[in-house]
């Protein structure tokens, strides 16, 4: 293969092409209006992990409720910060992000464009609260999953805004996961149901039924 390859009439080097034809391959598999938020984490490296979780699980969008300001506004800025560029594996290279400075600044952003968010927390009351595998995930059209932090997990204020609790059934001594890992469980979850659904219909309700169903994992010439 030659050292140089050609998009669209442009030379490039043969490693951004590779990753254009990834990019083209990747791209019916990522799910549509679909948001990961984290809500003040307070270990930007974990910010790093979730992202990471977040790409390779083909979510659309990470959300960061950043009360602190330790990170960018801007998404470019955050693309060259060493610190999450590291810590999730470049993935925030390829994922878009946006920080806020309150939940209920997300809150306002999401619900003005019509998405339902669902927070994931162990016992709560005083809410619609299920186990992971409970959960239609396709129900609303337009979804946002939100993480508490490590120290306080997810707020009152989260919860009282959120359509329902979604917990990981545990059954050890100890009833807690990390953020990195909890945030891949439940996004598996949740991003395989809605690549199933949207592989069968176009439209919300079981509407608009594909006369060929997209495929829901990768052919192995494009892994």
């Amino acid at each position: 293969m030659s050292e140089i390859d050609s998009i669209d009439g442009a030379s490039l080097p043969v490693e951004k092409s590779s990753a254009r034809r990834r990019a083209d391959a990747i791209k019916q598999f990522r799910c549509k209006n679909l948001i990961a938020v984290i809500e003040n984490p307070s270990d930007i490296r974990n910010i790093g992990t979730v992202i990471r979780n977040v790409n390779a699980l083909g979510i659309e969008k990470v959300y960061v409720v950043d009360e602190r300001h330790s990170l960018p506004d801007d998404w470019q800025d955050m693309r060259e910060r060493k610190s999450l560029s590291k810590t999730s594996v470049s993935a925030v290279k390829w994922s878009f992000v946006k920080r806020f400075d309150s939940t209920d600044a997300c809150f306002d952003h999401l619900e003005f464009k019509n998405f339902k968010s669902i927070v994931t927390s162990p016992h709560v009351k005083g809410k619609r609260s299920i186990f992971l595998h409970e959960g239609d995930y396709t129900e609303f059209t337009k979804l946002a999953v939100w993480f508490g932090s490590e120290a306080v997990g997810i707020s009152d204020r989260a919860v009282a805004r959120s359509e329902m609790c979604v917990c990981i059934p545990m059954f050890g001594m100890i009833e807690s996961l990390n953020l990195g890992t909890s945030s891949g469980i439940v996004l598996y979850e949740v991003a395989k149901q809605r690549r199933e659904y949207q592989s069968k219909y176009r439209l919300r309700d079981k509407r608009g039924v594909r006369a060929k169903p997209l495929p829901t994992m990768l052919a192995p010439k494009d892994r």
